[in-house]
């Protein structure tokens, strides 16, 4: 089976991830959490959130980005410590066959489409999700985890001045 695929997003209860290209709130918790799970780790993600993500290829993170287009060189990150280029794939499945051969976790970062395909695939995951207490607008969604299929971990209840969430941490 290969290695343990993380899956990490924050959501709404509304399920949204995403709106216009961004993430519809910041919650610096999340954030900082994010980048600590990510930092030396694999990161499969799709060619928006890498290129809205500065840190994407730093920290020692191994970026995989799933893209027909070309990507962007991002000059000013190329000369800094624990960088990795990004690896350009067109399917997730390329993207684990890349990621299996590279040390580190697998991480899929995003999005929709990604955390689609990844959700479907018949192999165990862990799930790190923010489930931010609100109904937030948004035109990218998370897809449906709450089907009783996942085993809890792990659960943290958090807020900040603008919204109330949990950490949780499944597996299935």
């Amino acid at each position: 089976m290969g290695k343990m695929i993380h899956v990490i997003v924050a959501c709404s209860e509304n399920r949204v991830i995403g709106r216009n290209g961004a993430l519809p709130w910041r919650i610096p918790e999340d954030m900082a959490f994010f980048q600590q799970q990510t930092a030396g780790q694999i990161c499969v993600l799709g060619r928006v959130g890498y290129q809205s993500w500065p840190r994407a290829a730093l920290d020692g993170r191994r970026p995989i980005v799933l893209t027909s287009q070309p990507l962007p060189w991002i000059a000013a990150t190329a000369n800094a410590p624990n960088f990795h280029p990004p690896v350009s794939v067109q399917s997730l499945r390329a993207a684990l066959t890349v990621a299996e051969k590279l040390p580190g976790e697998i991480y899929v970062c995003g999005g929709q489409r990604i955390f689609e395909e990844t959700l479907a695939l018949p192999r165990s995951l862990r799930l790190h999700l923010t489930v931010i207490h609100a109904e937030v607008p948004g035109d990218r969604f998370f897809p449906e985890w709450r089907d009783g299929s996942w085993r809890e971990i792990s659960r943290r209840e958090s807020s900040d001045e603008n919204f109330r969430y949990t950490f949780l941490t499944l597996e299935r």
